[in-house]
């Protein structure tokens, strides 16, 4: 296995500054407000020939009583008990705060190798920086800057050489199973299904609006299959996304869908198909990605409330006519399962391989179920199809005068060809290439 390295320290100390730079992304969030980050977070990070993985975590409150510090303080200690080593990230620039000396106690404790990072070090004497931090008795503290990578590489050296190379096992990256973007509007029970479906507290779900922030991935492994699951800040109306925080994670939630093969858009029984749902229905679809609906909190929507939800996912949401409809209680676990099973023909549909005969046929099959209606003096003929990509699927056809198919033909061929290979829960996109008429006049 990968050795693991867990980021730990009071909030607001450059931890998720470190994390990107340690995995050379833009993973995390980093503004400076304390409590961003709130789960754990995973990325994979490479320092010379090793690969290892890193978790960012929350920010540390040791005199936190409830709320959702408790909650981030949990997810925290969890990195802390999975980790071979621990980055006790402190500040140079605040000097040794009596936080930091109730958060070094208890990392005494834990069965990890622990290294001080004194972060936002830049410009300092290293001896200086580093110097009242000897006081915790965690061995020598080192002077670093997450924001420009001074002294990161010759901490990595130290991590990395305390795990012995015989624990530092390669594995070959898992290609090829599904991601799955778990979204919707704030509150609705994203993590909370998250964690029903891998049978844990793997990220925080706690009954307050904006509880996470940065999209969390979760590999998790259901009947012998592997999916990733991720899941994303609640993405709310446009004008209503408040502080920078907040649209920080709306935008990483819209990259999630994007760089998903499925989205799960999970809506609330009691509440309806809001504007905010159709608006991330719409952009589901914009991207072209493959979607299943999740009406969650079943249970505990009255008869009315049921019979809303039905007729509003049929005219609001209509346009996902193609996606399955689910009924769950994330809370209680029911309905996982054929709901994971549409998750997994929805992906199997976004990455369907057409042959050129069978498309070329069925479109023949079409044409003469319907035929391209005339514009003018002039019918369209499609003449023959293939397949232009995947998630979604993209079905070229060419032939000539194609321009003058109206969309509504183009929407019939859409559902014909979604019919004819079975393809539930994926948009399907049709594209026309005209052919270039040999006799027209060549201009001179």
């Amino acid at each position: 296995m990968k050795p693991i390295v867990a980021l730990v320290g009071r909030p607001n100390v450059g931890k998720s500054t470190l994390f990107n730079r340690l995995t050379r992304s833009r993973d995390a969030i980093v503004h400076d407000v304390p409590g961003v980050t709130r789960d754990r977070h995973y990325g994979e990070g490479r320092h010379g020939d090793r690969s290892f993985i890193a978790i960012d975590t929350g920010g540390l409150e040791p005199g936190a009583a409830e709320g959702i510090f408790v909650e981030m303080a949990r997810q925290a200690e969890q990195a802390m008990a999975e980790a071979d080593a621990v980055l006790f990230i402190v500040d140079a620039r605040a000097g040794l705060t009596p936080g930091d000396r109730k958060i070094a106690d208890k990392l005494r404790r834990l069965r990890a190798t622990v290294f001080v990072a004194v972060n936002k070090a830049e410009g300092m004497q290293s001896d200086t920086a580093v110097a009242e931090f000897h006081e915790l008795g965690l061995g020598q503290p080192a002077a670093v800057s997450g924001a420009h990578g001074e002294g990161v590489r010759e901490l990595m050296d130290a991590v990395l050489s305390r795990i012995p190379e015989n624990e530092i096992r390669e594995e070959d990256p898992d290609k090829g199973h599904p991601r799955v973007a778990i979204v919707g509007r704030p509150n609705v029970g994203k993590s909370t299904l998250i964690n029903a479906l891998v049978g844990e507290e793997r990220v925080i779900a706690f009954d307050q609006p904006g509880t996470t922030r940065d999209p969390i991935e979760v590999p998790f492994e259901r009947g012998g299959r592997r999916y990733t699951l991720v899941d994303t800040a609640g993405v709310r109306r446009r004008g209503r996304t408040g502080t920078p925080v907040e649209f920080y994670s709306i935008v990483k939630a819209l990259q999630a869908i994007e760089a998903s093969n499925v989205a799960v858009l999970v809506l609330d029984a009691a509440d309806g198909v809001t504007e905010q749902d159709a608006h991330v229905a719409g952009y589901i679809l914009e991207r072209g990605r493959a979607v299943v609906l999740a009406v969650n909190k079943w249970d505990a929507a009255d008869r009315e409330q049921r019979a809303r939800m039905k007729a509003e996912l049929q005219w609001k949401l209509g346009f996902l006519g193609f996606a399955e409809v689910h009924t769950i209680s994330a809370k209680d676990g029911k309905g996982l399962g054929p709901l994971m099973r549409s998750v997994d023909a929805a992906y199997a549909a976004a990455m369907a391989r057409l042959s050129t005969p069978k498309l070329t046929r069925a479109l023949i099959a079409a044409v003469e179920r319907q035929a391209p209606p005339k514009r003018g003096p002039i019918r369209p003929k499609l003449r023959y199809a293939h397949q232009g990509g995947v998630n979604p699927p993209r079905v070229i056809i060419h032939g000539n005068a194609l321009d003058r198919v109206p969309d509504s033909y183009q929407r019939y061929l859409e559902g014909f060809f979604r019919a004819q290979f079975r393809l539930a829960g994926t948009p399907l996109r049709v594209e026309f290439r005209t052919g270039r008429n040999p006799y027209a006049r060549k201009e001179k």
